[in-house]
């Protein structure tokens, strides 16, 4: 019996007489070589039914089906056939299209929000809106694309606008016949399923079997959204499977799907957020970007007076304006959501709610206080602790549970009940999703998630899901990414005195004593040696820090580490690696990495406005010369991969040069590390650190150092202060000639270790570096001369001079073509009783 998804087909095959059927199998022998397919053979399907030839094309064919039979229609002279199956086909995808259209209609106006006219926010997202018609509209093989930027920047309403344009005939029509969207996310609780059921799901009935949708993957478009809030791990060529009938584990069904092993001539459009970029990116084939950079100015403007009345929402844009760090604020969308929000129901009570100067926790605190005067305005602060409460506790069960979509079920086990739930939607708290329930956006959850360690007492029953403070600090600190790393913020930003006397008047007195103390002993017993875990993200503890921006809190917090490792990628990292490590004032080591971007002087499109660039690198100017400042007290600086500007080396330069008030003597600087770095300037960074008495060790590897370079380094290292006594100059690009400049400076050094490795020394270097070694001022003791280039000619340099030195105890040759002449004459020479060579590697 013919399978229900090919019966399609099959309606068309009973039209055929049985003259024109024959025929058509006769055609049937060629036709599949035009795809480079192999025929059918004749025995097989010269006495076959209509019936079982729709299951052998199928089978054998699946992805040229139709467009073989709509040819061979035309051949048997049934042309009827081939427009009818045509027209058809096109009903029902314009039929699914209109489903779509209606279900993103609805999406868009009831649960979407953008609070503006579509003109207005066509204007704002038209630059990614050309990115998406650039990166599909001239592509005709299969697609990737991702969506990227931080949370609340309007990736998926981004998307949800996509889709329902394309369902509405404006876009991308000539290229896909069907897009299916998908909130990963919603498939948290589904441990199996295959791709067929997973794209069943989003069929009205009238739609194609999935064969036919599929016979042509390459108008297929899937959009994934919410990859940032999916407990599964993803993994690279893991379990994968290319049968997109098969059931199996959800995660496989994905990971085959984006790494194109299952439909791999369908494209992909996929939102990625912070937490699950670096994920999801190695999985992916040539990945294209679409960058939501925020709100602009003039589209803060429009959402105002779209939001107020437009005088209204004109004296509003005017106000925030006045605040630059409430304006700064409103570039992401959701947040400014929320200060309009309590903006209008302060309005509206005639009370001020929103100060000049507000955290992101303090405005998810002004934004709730506001919602439950605006409903609650006579309860109780007891009463509305106590609905807060069944709030919190679904948000905490959520995340513990790595669950965003809930059920009635959730509801009701956390005691809220429908006319609870229908509060709490008129509040905007919680929004309708199908059947289900979400939280209005992903950072309210975050935020009653980490309110319910505020509120919890320890006479409250006790939650089995739910782990206690101490585990929670783990999973944010010690781990990798995972769904408690944005809900950190809050933490911090909650356990001030300012948030706390917010939350006061509409829920009575809340504690930050408790949390303040477990976060403390928590991220000291990371900072211990023996503690196995460690600091995984400090740069998002800095952010916490500033968040919080109480003194003393954050001090305390700093003088925890005498280590951190930070990599800075932007102006706001800078900025927020200022603010926290100048205030750890027992630091001793730092490894710090800074990106290309953060002193870039070249504008790049990628990086936002011209305008925001400028400001950029103003600010990271000034916090560049803020953070040098600590250098001096260090024991250790690891400037691995920096990308320093001229400007920004002379910034660094003061900050280790000696002042009346700092002499050398203060400087507490004992080992420099400046792996891969791109710049040194003129040269003068050389002589300021070198002219450090404490500086003991110096590490260039993989910098490249031309011949004047060295020259200016050596010169440097002549300095009479100058204290260095190991010096790794491995992967530099070391030419043969600079040895020569090397050799001469060594005679007279306090360098011990020498590290030339990954050099092309050749055999010439190593004989002026030979002529060094025989000179009796010489104090080497190490040299590293493996993967340099070198034959058994530098063994008879090496031979000599291992003779005459009295100090060289270890010498590493490793990965040289040396050959057993040259090694032989190694052997010669540790036969002398005068050689002091202990180790030959």
């Amino acid at each position: 019996m013919v399978d229900s998804s090919s019966y399609g087909l099959l309606q068309y095959f009973q039209k055929l007489s049985d003259e024109e059927f024959q025929r058509f199998k006769e055609l049937l022998q060629k036709e599949p070589q035009k795809f480079k397919l192999k025929p059918l053979s004749w025995t097989k399907i010269e006495n076959i039914s209509k019936e079982d030839l729709v299951m052998q094309l199928y089978t054998h064919y699946p992805r040229q089906v139709w467009a073989m039979v709509l040819n061979l229609f035309l051949q048997v002279n049934r042309k009827d056939l081939s427009t009818m199956a045509q027209i058809e086909r096109r009903d029902k995808q314009n039929k699914y299209k209109e489903f779509m259209r209606n279900l993103f209609q609805h999406i868009w106006t009831s649960e979407t929000n953008t609070y503006m006219p579509d003109r207005s926010y066509n204007i704002i997202i038209d630059r990614q809106y050309k990115a998406l018609l650039d990166i599909f509209d001239s592509e005709s093989d299969p697609t990737t694309a991702v969506v990227l930027g931080t949370r609340g920047k309007g990736k998926t309403v981004f998307l949800r606008k996509a889709m329902l344009d394309w369902a509405s005939g404006v876009l991308l029509q000539n290229r896909f016949h069907y897009v299916f969207f998908f909130s990963v996310f919603s498939l948290n609780k589904t441990t199996e399923l295959s791709l067929a059921e997973l794209i069943s799901s989003k069929l009205p009935e009238c739609s194609e079997t999935l064969d036919d949708i599929l016979s042509n993957p390459k108008r297929v478009l899937f959009v994934l959204d919410g990859f940032d809030y999916l407990k599964f791990e993803l993994e690279l060529r893991t379990n994968l499977c290319n049968d997109w009938r098969k059931r199996l584990p959800t995660q496989n069904v994905l990971s085959s799907l984006l790494q194109k092993i299952m439909l791999p001539e369908c494209s992909l459009l996929l939102e990625l957020g912070e937490s699950s970029c670096s994920k999801i990116i190695p999985l992916l084939q040539n990945p294209r970007e679409i960058i939501m950079l925020g709100l602009s100015e003039q589209s803060i403007y429009f959402y105002c007076v779209s939001f107020f009345k437009i005088q209204l929402g004109v004296e509003v844009f005017k106000d925030l304006k006045k605040n630059e760090p409430l304006f700064t604020l409103c570039s992401n969308p959701s947040m400014l959501w929320m200060i309009c929000s309590s903006l209008m129901w302060g309005h509206y009570s005639r009370e001020e709610v929103i100060s000049s100067s507000e955290s992101t926790s303090a405005i998810h605190t002004i934004f709730i206080v506001s919602a439950f005067k605006s409903i609650f305005d006579l309860g109780s602060s007891k009463y509305k602790r106590s609905q807060l409460k069944t709030l919190c506790t679904l948000a905490a069960e959520g995340m513990w549970k790595q669950v965003y979509v809930f059920d009635s079920e959730d509801l009701r086990r956390n005691k809220i009940y429908e006319s609870n739930k229908t509060v709490w939607l008129k509040m905007k708290f919680l929004q309708i999703q199908g059947n289900n329930i979400m939280f209005y956006h992903s950072t309210l959850q975050w935020y009653f998630a980490t309110l319910f360690y505020f509120l919890k007492q320890d006479k409250d029953t006790y939650h089995p899901v739910i782990g206690s403070l101490p585990q929670l600090l783990g999973e944010i600190y010690a781990h990798k990414q995972n769904q408690w790393t944005h809900a950190e913020t809050f933490f911090f930003g909650i356990a001030t005195k300012h948030v706390l006397a917010l939350l006061k008047p509409c829920f009575g007195n809340i504690s930050f004593k408790t949390v303040r103390e477990e976060i403390i002993r928590y991220l000291k017993s990371l900072s211990q040696p023996e503690c196995n875990e460690k600091l995984m993200h400090p740069k998002k503890l800095f952010f916490c820090l500033i968040e919080n921006q109480e003194e003393r809190f954050v001090n305390q917090v700093m003088n925890l580490f005498e280590e951190i490792t930070v990599d800075i990628s932007d102006s706001d990292d800078l900025g927020a690696a200022e603010y926290s490590l100048l205030r750890a004032s027992k630091l001793k080591i730092l490894h710090l990495h800074i990106q290309k971007k953060v002193f870039s002087e070249i504008y790049d499109p990628e990086y936002g406005s011209l305008e925001n660039f400028k400001l950029d690198q103003k600010f990271s100017a000034i916090n560049w010369t803020r953070l040098s400042i600590l250098f001096c007290n260090l024991r250790v600086l690891d400037l691995d991969s920096c990308h320093f500007n001229e400007k920004v080396i002379e910034v660094l330069c003061h900050s280790l040069s000696p002042t009346p008030t700092m002499p050398l003597t203060v400087f507490k600087l004992q080992r420099l590390f400046c792996s891969f770095m791109t710049n040194f300037g003129d040269g003068s960074l050389f002589c300021t650190f070198l002219q450090i008495p404490q500086l003991k060790y110096l590490n260039l590897y993989g910098t490249d150092l031309s011949n004047d370079v060295v020259e200016m380094l050596c010169s440097a290292l002549k300095c009479s202060t100058c204290g260095v006594e190991e010096l790794l100059l491995g992967k530099c690009d070391i030419s043969s000639e600079a040895c020569g400049i090397i050799a001469t400076f060594l005679i007279n050094s306090k360098v011990k270790h020498l590290s030339l490795v990954e050099n092309p020394l050749k055999n010439k270097g190593v004989m002026l570096l030979c002529k060094m070694l025989k000179d009796p001022s010489c104090v080497l003791e190490s040299l590293m001369l493996s993967y340099c280039c070198l034959t058994f000619i530098a063994c008879g340099h090496l031979y000599e001079a291992l003779l005459s030195n009295k100090h060289l105890s270890l010498l590493d040759l490793g990965s040289n073509f040396l050959e057993d002449v040259g090694v032989n004459l190694l052997c010669e020479a540790l036969k002398y009783p005068n050689c002091t060579l202990k180790e030959l590697w």
